[in-house]
């Protein structure tokens, strides 16, 4: 069986090793949500990675809900973007876009005019964003009416155009952690009575919509979806039937040729086992009408646990995210069993580049 550090063809994507940098919110994107310089050394020092999943990337100025965090829709983002992918590039890395649409997950501080955000529902989660004030209650979102859907299919068609634009290997659409796509998913939220609500099949339809435009402009073996069967962050309480629902959806992505599928198990960012959840069963679902589909996993995973879990074929590659911030050298502390550098929890969201660019590598003292 392949190891953790044995070389892995994603999609058209040729990874090194399994080691994947999941996506992280950091928050530091310059004004106009562009990308700088500081995203650049991040991303460059992360480059050993198999693969980068980049940070959430909004598809479109309604999309953001969070201060600071970058966009994919305009010139000037699509042009500070190209800087990043080319040093990325430069230092032997692959790095993909996740595209993020945040929907009920936002303050009218952060949307065009303050008008409200948008989502399947007309209810506001009970939640918190980051703004210029810090972390407030998220705002009561305004229920998108069918005819406003296909304009968010639209943004994200163009953000894929402009992910690839910016010389991008990839794109993974965010259909997790209680956004805008699992916002339609999952029945705790949607409360729709037309065809985008009540069955699986009608809930499924939005995001599946979504998946499919941006394979076509990608192509499905430069596309990845991560998905979240259980987490309950951002006010996504679970589903009357998750399994029916996650089969359902994967069962409907299988066909179209993805790259891969990025499954959060359990909690994100906390505990794995929250809420039972066969995810063997999924990923045969998967393999089934997808044998070569790449299943990427994540959350809380040990060196132990990752090397057992590729080695025992539970999973083709294992994405690493906090572990990634204190350790831009990860896969070589992995690969050679060295310790860990703790990561600075008050740096995690905004600032520069204390917490940010100044992990020390191993055997390196940190600057102060």
């Amino acid at each position: 069986m392949p190891t953790l550090f044995d070389p892995l063809k994603i999609g058209a994507i040729e990874a090194p090793n399994r080691i994947v940098m999941a996506p992280l919110t950091r928050n530091r994107a310059a004004p106009g949500q562009v990308p700088n310089a500081l995203m650049a050394e991040y991303y460059v020092q992360r480059a050993s990675a198999g693969l980068i999943v980049s940070e959430a990337t909004q598809v479109s100025v309604s999309g953001q809900g969070y201060l600071d965090t970058p966009g994919i829709h305009s010139a000037e983002q699509v042009a500070a973007w190209r800087t990043v992918t080319a040093a990325v590039h430069g230092a032997g890395g692959r790095i993909v876009c996740q595209l993020w649409h945040v929907g009920r997950i936002s303050h009218v501080s952060l949307q065009p005019g303050g008008i409200a955000p948008v989502s399947s529902t007309a209810r506001a989660a009970d939640a918190k964003t980051f703004t210029r004030a810090g972390f407030e209650p998220v705002s009561a979102p305004r229920a998108l009416a069918a005819t406003d859907l296909p304009g968010i299919v639209e943004d994200f068609r163009a953000a894929t155009r402009h992910a690839l634009a910016a010389g991008f290997d990839g794109v993974e659409v965010h259909a997790a952690n209680g956004y805008l796509l699992e916002q339609f998913l999952r029945d705790s939220i949607n409360d729709r009575t037309d065809a985008y609500g009540g069955t699986i099949a009608n809930r499924c339809r939005f995001p599946v919509e979504v998946i499919r435009a941006v394979a076509e402009v990608a192509g499905a073996d430069r596309t990845g979806v991560r998905l979240s069967p259980v987490t309950p962050v951002n006010d996504a309480a679970q589903d009357s039937d998750a399994a029916a629902l996650y089969g359902h959806l994967v069962g409907e992505l299988a066909p179209l040729g993805l790259a891969y599928l990025h499954l959060i198990e359990g909690t994100t960012g906390g505990d794995r086992a929250r809420v039972p959840f066969d995810y063997a069963a999924l990923r045969s679902v998967y393999v089934a009408r997808h044998p070569g589909g790449v299943w990427m996993v994540n959350n809380g995973y040990t060196r132990a646990l990752a090397l057992d879990t590729v080695e025992s074929g539970r999973a083709d590659c294992v994405a690493f995210g906090r572990p990634f911030i204190g350790n831009p050298d990860l896969v070589e502390r992995l690969r050679h069993d060295l310790p860990l550098n703790a990561p600075e929890t008050a740096t995690f969201y905004g600032g520069g580049a204390r917490g940010y660019t100044d992990y020390p590598l191993h055997g390196a003292a940190r600057a102060t």
